[in-house]
């Protein structure tokens, strides 16, 4: 996490989606309201060697961990699941206010993923953080709820399915300190069609 903290967050670009004013003012019947994905954390995706994130992130052997086969067993032995190895990586991180609004993570225009994949969460965070949940669907409606605010924790999750993660709450007067890390793999479940890459 001191890594982290010290040589990867400066590299980190905001992402954020706001809720669009038209879900209202463009409504014209009672009850029909619609909200796409509403987001707020600072990320990186490392999708280019240049970017200052993915420099940062290989040079602490980040990049190297989460592309590890210790990583990928890790999953595998979680889930029960055979996993292909060319996994996606991403690193988040939550500051006071931020979050994750309800969405379900179906990509049905992905021949990849449509069928369901497979995200694998370490998560890391500062005693400065009050609380930081995750709610999730259950038989149609959102009645789970679990606490991600752990130091060194994991998480598995076969998607799609509906949640979303709770703004993070600092402990009173340590706002400016208080971060919660996500470090994401995202693997394809093995044999679930052709990849793009084949020959």
């Amino acid at each position: 996490m001191r890594l982290l903290n010290e040589r990867l967050y400066e590299t980190l670009s905001m992402e954020q989606s706001r809720i669009p004013p038209e879900s209202i003012t463009e409504m014209t019947e009672n009850y029909i309201e619609t909200l796409p994905k509403t987001i707020r954390i600072k990320t990186a995706f490392f999708r280019k060697r240049s970017a200052r994130s993915y420099r940062a992130a290989e040079k602490i052997g980040l990049l190297r961990m989460m592309r590890s086969e210790s990583f990928s067993l890790f999953a595998e032995t979680l889930t029960g699941l055979k996993l292909d190895r060319e996994l996606g990586v991403q690193v988040s991180c939550y500051e006071q206010g931020d979050y994750a609004g309800p969405h379900n993570d179906h990509h049905p225009e992905d021949e990849l993923f449509k069928d369901g994949f497979v995200d694998f969460h370490v998560m890391f965070r500062n005693d400065a953080v009050a609380h930081h949940y995750l709610v999730y669907e259950e038989k149609g409606h959102f009645s789970k709820i679990v606490d991600i605010n752990v130091q060194g924790g994991v998480s598995v999750y076969r998607l799609p399915f509906w949640h979303y993660t709770t703004p993070l709450a600092a402990k009173p007067g340590r706002e400016r300190e208080a971060r919660r890390w996500l470090l994401l793999g995202t693997f394809q479940i093995a044999n679930r069609g052709k990849r793009k890459t084949e020959r």
